[in-house]
């Protein structure tokens, strides 16, 4: 593959097998045989089906620039759980190339050594309480929280509690955020984050 070609998808966050044929200039096809070869080369990353990185690049982007991969993996998403708590520092758990996002259509988990990305669904009237931030969506604290605790209360999903630096957190914001949840989350929640 061309040095042009290849340069020119550092500039893009992902790229697919169609915007590989068109920057190289070559058919459909002949990109699909390339993506295969330069992923068993170690050269791209397959994130999902027809959604690739370059390896070189993977290492160097920031967090930010990996979350904003995990909301394009599955649109629409945004990054939540313990994801978030470890971004926003309220947890002692570090989450390296691990990424959990909340997500509106589907629960999926998408693994592409080194990472993965995965996905629990939230039903319509839960997906909210995320901001854009830095070209990315996640939630705030509160709702990163309330999102972990919701999937914990039904067993579907492991949270280390002692993990979790509860006085930093605004209890208006964790009241105003559960009156929408089940009342098994509701009580795990009081329980837990004594509000």
């Amino acid at each position: 593959m061309k040095l042009e070609t290849i340069k020119k998808l550092r500039e893009l966050p992902y790229f697919t097998i169609d915007d590989l044929a068109r920057i190289s200039g070559i058919g459909h096809a002949s990109a699909y045989v390339f993506c295969n070869r330069y992923v068993k080369n170690g050269v791209f990353i397959r994130l999902k089906n027809n959604f690739y990185v370059l390896e070189e690049m993977w290492g160097r982007l920031a967090p930010e620039g990996r979350f904003k991969i995990a909301n394009y993996l599955q649109v629409p998403s945004y990054i939540s759980f313990m994801t978030a708590l470890s971004y926003y520092e309220m947890t002692t758990q570090v989450q390296r190339d691990f990424f959990e996002s909340a997500s509106l259509k589907r629960s999926a988990a998408f693994e592409a050594p080194p990472a993965e990305f995965s996905y629990y669904k939230l039903k319509k009237e839960l997906y909210f309480g995320f901001v854009k931030m830095k070209d990315f969506f996640i939630a705030t604290p509160e709702k990163a929280l309330i999102d972990s605790l919701y999937l914990y209360s039904f067993g579907r999903f492991g949270l280390d509690l002692d993990s979790i630096n509860m006085k930093h957190f605004d209890k208006a914001a964790l009241r105003a955020i559960l009156k929408v949840f089940p009342k098994k989350t509701k009580e795990i929640a009081k329980k837990i984050c004594k509000i």
